[in-house]
């Protein structure tokens, strides 16, 4: 049986999940400036698409930065306690509920909130990782997990990837829209 994660996204089955980009922790976030632009521009651009996006905000670490908060045509994030996003009753149904099977995957920490929602979706969802929208505090826990991710299943990409992905061809009148995004 052929690997979902391994085929192209489409637009009308995704949901982008944008985990834990919270004041208090990305301070310390390897390539924090980077993770947090990118985000940014992938919230931007589902709004542009259609694309529902989901946020969580682990308990006591402040809310999501602002630049990735403003890029939101609407915001509500997800309060939670455990690493796994699907671990949260709230989240888990929300996702279940919106009936898409691709998840792309962005936010912190890599090794720990990432890489256990995305392992635990693996056998449910086509995973998407989008490798230059996450991090951890070390470099090395971020590979690691990029590593640990593609072994259970995952598609990894990166921002403009994405986009270009879902976009499918040039010359839109939604194309020219999105085109300040990735240049």
């Amino acid at each position: 049986m052929p690997n979902r994660s391994q085929e192209l996204a489409a637009r009308n089955d995704c949901i982008l999940i944008v985990i834990d980009v919270q004041e208090k922790l990305m301070p310390v976030i390897h390539d924090r400036e980077g993770v947090i632009l990118n985000t940014a521009r992938l919230v931007k651009f589902c709004g542009i698409t259609e694309i529902p996006v989901i946020f969580t905000e682990q308990q006591k670490l402040g809310p999501t930065v602002p630049a990735v908060r403003e890029s939101a045509n609407d915001f509500e994030a997800i309060e939670k306690t455990h690493f796994n996003c699907f671990l949260n009753p709230e989240f888990s149904d929300k996702v279940k509920r919106m009936g898409r099977k691709t998840i792309i995957l962005t936010g912190v920490e890599s090794h720990i909130c990432v890489a256990q929602t995305a392992i635990s979706a693996s056998s449910d969802w086509c995973v998407h990782v989008i490798s230059d929208a996450v991090s951890s505090r070390s470099p090395d826990n971020k590979a690691v997990a990029i590593h640990r991710m593609r072994d259970a299943g995952a598609s990894v990409s990166s921002t403009e990837m994405f986009i270009y992905e879902i976009l499918v061809q040039a010359g839109t009148d939604e194309f020219k829209s999105v085109l300040p995004l990735v240049k």
